[in-house]
């Protein structure tokens, strides 16, 4: 007490100088001897608290009153961590057609929305050319036929020579070949949907010209649609095929469960990711490809693990605790447990060491404890009637 008396008349004085540095630091000083002091002499009150309580329990009932709490018991129960990620709806039926020949536009045959199968004629291009090409060959190519079994014959009959029988052949054959090819770029000119889907997109126009690689109309099979999420580095061996995936879709605000249908093997250079596919059941509601959705991923699990509230997980000097309560003599007081935690989802935290099977943890009312504390435990209906009865 002197030493506080000391400390108090060395900050007034330091005031009354008006000392510039020398009395901030006087000051600075002094407080942290008082913080200390305090410190001190709180540990001395809780220990004659308890020596008194010890010799005569109802004094602290008749100086102190009790804090209502309720209380969870600690036991082995399932904890699962997940996380979240972006990912998006894909297909991979989303194509654009465009043309294998150069060539004007002569008609397009479909329009946005319509839906088309397999095969079905989208636009034609101009084949006059080709054609005329095609007739000209095969007049050719009769005569070269003719010429060629005539060959043939003579030949049989060792008449003429042999080079004149293998050029008329290959003549034959030369022209054949230009044919087919003929044939082929006639082909080539009526462009078709190679999967059945909806047209969702017509660039191409009546009359314009038509290049090789030239996007002319996009085509989609809603059916046929997947979602792909990059997954950072650090979760490699957290997840295989068949683990099951809450997926969440803003747009329409629906959920559903599916299932990872692929694990990439190979890590993108560029942000240090891997690539996980899911499967898309039949939906109810609409998705169209680039769609944005959130995907939950399980990454950790124990099933049997001591698990707590997070909000009753508090801080001091020493790290993080919870209040335990114990039963000291005839009463039920509020004691730190200091504990190690794990990983914390959906407001649950696991506890990796520091509390035992059935333990008690304090629950409702455990911001009013502090060390020491002597506590009421009630149960929870009855916690529930106090609380609304004292906010009337």
């Amino acid at each position: 007490m002197t030493k506080y008396i000391y400390l108090l008349a060395m900050v007034i004085l330091a005031s009354a100088c008006g000392g510039g540095e020398s009395d901030l630091e006087a000051k600075k000083e002094a407080l942290s001897e008082l913080k200390s002091q305090s410190v001190e002499i709180q540990a001395q009150i809780k220990g004659l608290e308890k020596e008194i309580a010890a010799l005569d329990p109802s004094f602290l009932e008749a100086t102190n009153n009790s804090v209502l709490v309720t209380a969870i018991s600690v036991k082995p129960e399932p904890f699962r961590h997940m996380i979240e990620v972006r990912g998006g709806v894909e297909s991979r039926t989303n194509v654009t057609v465009g043309s294998q020949i150069p060539g004007e536009i002569e008609s397009v045959r479909v329009k946005e929305g319509d839906y088309v199968k397999s095969g079905h004629l989208l636009a034609v291009l101009d084949g006059d050319i080709i054609q005329n090409n095609i007739a000209e060959l095969k007049t050719s190519l009769e005569l070269a036929t003719i010429v060629a079994q005539k060959q043939a014959s003579l030949w049989e009959k060792n008449i003429g020579t042999e080079i004149q029988y293998l050029e008329a052949k290959n003549n034959k054959e030369s022209l054949e070949r230009k044919l087919a090819t003929a044939n082929s770029q006639l082909r080539q000119t009526r462009i078709t949907a190679p999967f059945s889907g909806s047209i969702d997109a017509v660039i191409a126009k009546k009359g314009e010209m038509a290049q090789p690689g030239m996007p002319l109309i996009r085509i989609v099979n809603p059916n046929d649609i997947h979602i792909n999420a990059d997954i950072s580095e650090r979760y490699i061996g957290k997840f295989k095929v068949e683990d099951p995936v809450e997926i969440y879709f803003p747009s329409q605000d629906k959920k559903l469960i599916s299932k990872i249908k692929s694990v990439g093997q190979v890590i993108n250079s560029e942000n240090r990711t891997f690539q996980v596919e899911v499967q898309l059941p039949k939906l109810d509601f609409p998705v169209k490809p680039n769609q944005v959705v959130v995907l939950k991923l399980e990454d950790y699990k124990n099933v049997k693990a001591f698990k707590v509230p997070t909000k009753l997980i508090q801080k001091d000097h020493k790290g993080s605790f919870v209040f335990g309560l114990e039963q000291d003599g005839e009463h039920l007081v509020a004691t730190k447990i200091h504990i190690k935690a794990g990983l914390s989802f959906d407001n649950e935290t696991e506890i990796l060491s520091g509390v035992k099977l059935n333990q008690q943890i304090a629950f409702k009312g455990y911001r009013e404890l502090s060390e020491g504390a002597i506590v009421k435990l009630m149960k929870e209906g009855a916690a529930e009637a106090n609380a609304s009865t004292a906010a009337k």
